[in-house]
Order: C-alpha cells, then structure tokens, then sequence
C-alpha cells in the first residue's frame, strides 16, 4: 500500500501539485489544501485490484488518470475484507471529525450572528441595488446566515465591501440555504425562486416578490431544490441560474429543475446573473 500511494504522489508531483500529506486510498474524493493555501487540490484513489485513481487542481485547471503500472495479482478475498474493513473505518473516522467541525461552526456562527448588527445600508447594498433583507454586519463584513433543512442555522457568509465573499470555516454548506421573503403565509399556489448568489436572490425578491432561496452555489442548487420540493411538493418552483461563461450554470440549473419537476430560467446576456439583469433593466427604464 505505501508503494501504491508514494507513486501515486510522486504523479502529483510531476504534475505539478504538492500531494497532501495524508492520502487515503477508499476510491472517495478527497480535497486539499495545495500551494495557494486554498482546498483547489483533488484525488481519488482506489487500491483494489490495480491501483488507480485521478487528482487534480481546479485553481490551475489540472486534471490527471493515473495507473500504477506493473502486474498485480487480485486481491484474495481475506485481503479484500480487510480492505473493506479498513476503508469504512476511515470512512468512520471522517464522519466523527466532520460531524464535529460542523457542531463547532454552529456554535461560532451563533455567537457571530447574535453580535452581529442590525443594518439598512452597506457598500456590498449599494453596488448590488438591492436592500437587506435581514442580513446583518459584523466587523464591518455583511453576515448573510446559512440554515440547514430544520431551520437551524449552521454557518455564515461574509461579504466585504468590493464584494469578495467568504464562507465560515468548518460550516455546513451543502444543504444549506438562506431565505429571502416569508414563508408563513406561502400557500400552494405561490411560487418560490431558488438562485445561486445572496444579492441575486434579493433582486430577484425585489422584483417578483416571490419567496426565495439561497444556494450560494451551482453544486448546491439540485441539493437545495430537492429540500424546498420536499416541504412544497404543490408550488411551482423556478431555478433562476447564471447564464456562465463556462456553462456551469446553466447546466446545474437545468439538472435541478429536472430533478424536481420544475423549471428553469436564464438570463438572457452571456456573463450575467439576475441581479445584473435586473438592476440593469431598472437602469435603462
């Protein structure tokens, strides 16, 4: 095994990313840390059978198969018991520590929310010409929460002034959504929007008041709408995404108005969210 993973680092580094210290080779992606400080490095390794895997860096836009080359028998079936056995034992050993950075986030995002202020105008407000909504400052940085299926909020955005944005560290992030309008009164016949960003959201509240819903991400939306479809399986739910450059957007939007019978809608200039639309479109009336 410990061949298996130093070739398999030594390709990372020929690659050109520095591997992680620790690599575990239970067929999972796995994400790290590489050289700008950042979780831009990825693998996937598996050692069952002949060893392979990919890894990658999506800052520097590397991806990589590998193969551990040479001729290996199968594995017997005691080795793949112990396999399978030492695999969910990691897989155990991550779900312990996940589960506990998520409860320390919910406490440090409770106590940042709870000191947190009041506010009706920022610069982040200002660019975006939207208002609020509920969101508050801390340290001079927009606090906008991040709740989990239950309604309990499990971590926080920061947005700074130039708009740089920032999630809390250790917080639960897939699943989680923030609202933007009030749902006490939504019957059956509402409709309610879900979009990727936080100013987004506004603007598209502002301007169809229309409850919605935060993803702050593309790879969060599918996770975000099959939640909402769940607690309103009766109301027309709209997946507003960005019209990317990339086609990220688009793609996911689709994915997850499929995944819930619902519809999609993208604005109509290349490069554009619905907040550039929209407070455009106010613009030039």
């Amino acid at each position: 095994m410990n061949n298996i993973i130093e070739s398999f680092k030594n390709a990372m580094r020929d690659a050109g990313i520095t591997p992680p210290d620790v690599v575990i080779a239970d067929g999972s992606l796995h994400r790290f840390k590489n050289d700008q400080g950042k979780l831009n490095g990825w693998y996937r390794l598996h050692a069952d059978g002949v060893a392979a895997g990919a890894f990658g860096d999506w800052k520097q836009h590397i991806k990589e198969r590998w193969k551990m080359d040479g001729a290996f028998k199968k594995l017997t079936d005691a080795e793949k018991q112990d396999f399978a056995i030492e695999r969910h034992r990691q897989s155990l050993i991550r779900q312990a520590e996940e589960k506990a950075r998520h409860e320390t986030a919910i406490q440090k995002a409770a106590y940042i929310w709870n000191r947190s202020a009041p506010i009706t105008n920022h610069q982040y407000l200002i660019r975006k010409k939207v208002k609020a909504h509920n969101v508050r400052c801390y340290r001079g940085a927009l606090v906008v929460p991040l709740y989990d299926e239950t309604g309990l909020l499990v971590s926080i955005q920061f947005i700074s002034d130039d708009g740089t944005k920032r999630m809390m560290k250790g917080g639960k992030a897939q699943g989680s959504c923030c609202f933007i309008g009030d749902s006490i009164d939504l019957t059956r016949n509402d409709t309610i929007l879900i979009c990727e960003g936080w100013a987004t959201g506004a603007s598209l509240f502002e301007a169809t008041r229309h409850f919605t819903i935060v993803a702050f991400s593309s790879g969060n939306l599918t996770a975000v709408a099959l939640s909402t479809r769940k607690h309103h399986q009766a109301n027309e739910i709209i997946i507003c995404g960005d019209n990317d450059a990339s086609g990220v957007g688009q793609i996911a939007a689709r994915s997850s108005a499929l995944a819930i019978n619902g519809k999609y809608i993208i604005p109509a200039t290349p490069g554009h969210d619905w907040n550039d639309s929209l407070t455009m479109e106010v613009k030039n009336a």
